[in-house]
């Protein structure tokens, strides 16, 4: 059997994609061997500048897209892709962008499968995310996004199989972030302000660039969206009720520099917080989707100690879900929901997994 040539076109070189392309660099041969799969980068691009490699990447890759890399547009991938007669197509967005995300249906249209560890296109209006899927449907084509939640995590695998397989999900609770798990596990333990356990969480890239962005809960509700439409209820963005981490003083609205700052300001609040709960509970910040009330939320909440959430360490992200066959027992899925290694292995992870089925569709029409 002829060894199946896969053509990922890579959106984004930071963290996740460069350690993708690393990954499947190492283990290019291991595919070769064990699945006749052979995964080659024709192009790949920051958000301004594409490389075109006609032979696929080699080891120095860095160094050619240094040298080599040019502006460009998406309209010249597709027809790049059309001149070279590319085939098993997988755009792979690594981007946090919200401008690629338009390209998406284009893309799709034009023999792309997508790969995403970008969230937006899953929390977009349902208009969007709906037309998407139409047009996946119509061409025939993949759009895999695990990595969504829970980095390398199989949550968003499992919550669909439950779902279509028709058992009755009734709630999804958990701690979706990883920067957060971290805070709240080490602020649950020690005696260590909740502004050195921030400071220190930003220090070692826990956190977003402004860890605003994690301490708004915007985050969590975008992953507590994204499973809420898996399990097909069309909730848009604005029905999650959030109870932001922020300060009235201390917040979007403050600037960076004051904000950098000022963060002992979050002691007091937060401080309270931890010794008044009850014996033996610990603080956690989590999203929950309640089916029967039809409520999100995203929230600051105090565990017993010896809960699955209250017993979390490190950064590692919990997921529990509550289905009518498992009744008041929830299936529990734990580990590292953050760090550009198990990301990077859930987007790979994802790209096999289209792989194998174009190796099936191959299989059949030959």
């Amino acid at each position: 059997m002829s060894t199946l040539k896969i053509n990922i076109i890579l959106f984004g070189i930071g963290n996740v994609g460069s350690t993708l392309i690393n990954q499947v660099l190492e283990s290019q041969k291991f595919f070769l061997e064990k699945r006749n799969i052979e995964l080659r980068f024709p192009i790949i691009t920051n958000s301004t500048l594409a490389f075109f490699e006609k032979d696929g990447l080699k080891n120095q890759w860095e160094a050619n897209f240094a040298q080599s890399a040019i502006p460009f547009r998406i309209e010249d991938i597709i027809e790049y892709v059309q001149e070279q007669q590319l085939e098993n197509l997988i755009a792979v967005d690594a981007t946090a962008s919200s401008e690629i995300i338009k390209n998406y249906i284009p893309l799709i249209q034009n023999g792309f499968n997508i790969v995403a560890a970008n969230k937006k296109a899953n929390t977009l209006h349902n208009d969007f995310y709906g037309e998407l899927r139409r047009n996946l449907k119509k061409f025939d084509k993949y759009f895999l996004y695990e990595t969504n939640v829970g980095a390398g995590l199989p949550v968003v695998q499992t919550i669909k199989e439950l779902h279509f397989s028709g058992e009755k999900i009734t709630k999804i609770r958990g701690v979706f972030s990883g920067s957060l798990s971290y805070i709240f596990n080490r602020f649950s333990n020690e005696e260590t302000s909740f502004s050195k356990i921030l400071l220190d969480a930003e220090k070692i890239g826990l956190t977003e660039p402004d860890s605003r962005e994690d301490l708004s809960g915007n985050d969590v509700a975008r992953k507590l969206l994204i499973l809420a439409r898996e399990i097909e209820l069309p909730f848009e963005f604005t029905d999650i009720k959030i109870a932001t981490l922020l300060l009235p003083n201390l917040n979007e609205k403050t600037s960076k520099s004051e904000y950098a700052i000022s963060k002992s300001l979050f002691d007091k609040p937060f401080q309270i917080a931890k010794i008044t709960q009850a014996d033996n509970h610990v603080l956690r910040y989590i999203g929950e989707l309640d089916v029967q009330s039809k409520q999100l939320e995203v929230k600051l909440v105090s565990e017993p100690k010896s809960s699955p959430i209250g017993q979390l360490k490190g950064a590692d992200n919990l997921i529990e879900i509550y289905t009518k066959s498992y009744g008041e027992i929830p299936i529990v899925i734990q580990g590292a929901g953050a760090g550009k290694e198990v990301t990077s292995r859930g987007v790979l992870t994802d790209i096999l997994k289209i792989a194998e089925q174009l190796k099936i569709i191959e299989t059949v029409w030959q």
